[in-house]
């Protein structure tokens, strides 16, 4: 089949809104995809390479993840989009069959590329910044107007994003949400710069919707894709509004734009609310809304206050690794000596398998004895800290008791 009109639509409607958050732009709701429903605000647990570090698959379903995120980066890298078509797709390769979605590789095209890691809360004040964002170390990728080159972190091989390839390589891997391919900026480029990013990108969007649009109606026997455009334009008010105007402005041949939306890109932490506000401000209310890259609990709090919907991050995963522990009462390395005689459960008011099995003294035994199995007790642990956290705010809006939740929660996580 080539006729495009005749690609299989998304659910009708893709998202529905439930509770709306007084007068802020905080709402819940439901976005509806082939491999089940996720109710809103929700995380999505980042499994980078089809897997979420150290811990099982169904093991993200028993601590209530609704959704995963996987790399189109990496996968494309190992084992290659072809295999995970082959296996049938995305939550088939890694035995996941609830939603799932694929970010465009944008990001890790760029930051490995370049030799630097993105942090949500940059610091840019009294930077003095030009177009070359990592000095002093071999640029592993470049940026022109029709894609990225760049060499892989793995072997030094040479490789090349365009739109089209984003496109192709996530239609292959076939996750429900499927992200436009952007240019990745820091706080450390120039005005300039920017301005010039948030041009390509539009570009680059109008791109994808077309090579979306095709390859849905190549494999119309395949559930449809939801494709979400990414706005881009750092700390300028005028940038990021014209960066939502300029997506959500194109429509494809089938006359259907953008499924939703995911804000990205170079934030300030402590203009965090102000950025997303600007970009809620001016998307459409009936699509939902990502944020990409957030998950401490401040942060949390004032995305879904300004209408955020969903966001991911490896967050949690990763500083599991390194033994940090989220607790309602803050963060701790349990590592340190005084948890060695501590025989009580991480959080007595956790519900996840770790804190209902295992004591501190014994997680912190196993870090200090270098065991793997430390780093998925922690996992297991921190994730389910932060979906229920996520689970818990959807909750109180519908409840009415939002801002008793967040005051109580965040006064004790941050005292």
């Amino acid at each position: 089949m080539t006729d495009s009109a005749a690609s299989p639509a998304p659910a009708d409607p893709f998202f529905t809104i439930g509770t709306r958050l007084d007068d802020r732009a905080g709402r819940t709701g439901t976005i509806h995809t082939p491999h089940g429903d996720i109710t809103t605000p929700s995380f999505v647990a980042v499994g980078t390479k089809a897997t979420v570090k150290a811990v099982l698959p169904e093991s993200m379903r028993d601590l209530g993840a609704q959704s995963l995120l996987a790399n189109a980066y990496h996968l494309y890298l190992q084992p290659g989009p072809d295999i995970v078509d082959e296996a049938g797709g995305l939550g088939r390769f890694m035995n996941w069959d609830g939603p799932t979605f694929t970010d465009s590789g944008g990001f890790q095209v760029m930051s490995l590329g370049v030799g630097f890691k993105k942090v949500l809360a940059m610091e840019a004040v009294g930077v003095r910044s030009d177009d070359v964002i990592a000095k002093g170390k071999e640029r592993l990728a470049t940026v022109d107007e029709d894609g990225v080159t760049f060499k892989s972190h793995l072997d030094g091989s040479r490789h090349r994003f365009t739109p089209e390839v984003s496109m192709g390589i996530q239609h292959q891997l076939g996750a429900d949400i499927i992200f436009a391919f952007d240019e990745l900026t820091t706080l450390m480029n120039t005005r300039e710069y920017q301005e010039r990013s948030v041009e390509r990108t539009q570009a680059w969007a109008v791109r994808c919707i077309a090579e979306h649009e095709k390859l849905t109606a190549q494999r119309a026997h395949k559930p449809y894709q939801a494709l979400f455009g990414v706005v881009q334009g750092a700390q300028y008010e005028d940038l990021r509004r014209q960066a939502c105007r300029g997506l959500e402005s194109i429509v494809g041949e089938t006359g259907r734009g953008f499924d939703g939306y995911g804000i990205g890109g170079a934030l300030e932490k402590q203009n965090l609310g102000t950025i997303v506000g600007w970009c809620t401000d001016e998307l459409p209310e009936h699509k939902p809304r990502h944020l990409l890259g957030i998950s401490e609990p401040d942060d949390f709090f004032v995305a879904v206050e300004n209408g955020i919907d969903t966001f991911d991050c490896v967050n949690p995963s990763r500083v599991a690794r390194n033994a940090a522990i989220y607790h309602p009462d803050g963060r701790f390395n349990i590592n340190t000596s005084r948890f060695r005689r501590d025989f009580t459960p991480i959080d007595d008011e956790c519900d996840c398998y770790t804190c209902r099995h295992y004591t501190r003294a014994y997680i912190h035994h196993l870090f200090k004895a270098k065991e793997m199995l430390a780093s998925t007790l922690c996992t297991i642990h921190n994730e389910r800290f932060t979906v229920r956290l996520v689970d818990d705010i959807r909750r109180s809006i519908d409840s009415g008791d939002y801002d008793a939740f967040k005051d109580e929660t965040l006064g004790r996580f941050y005292r």
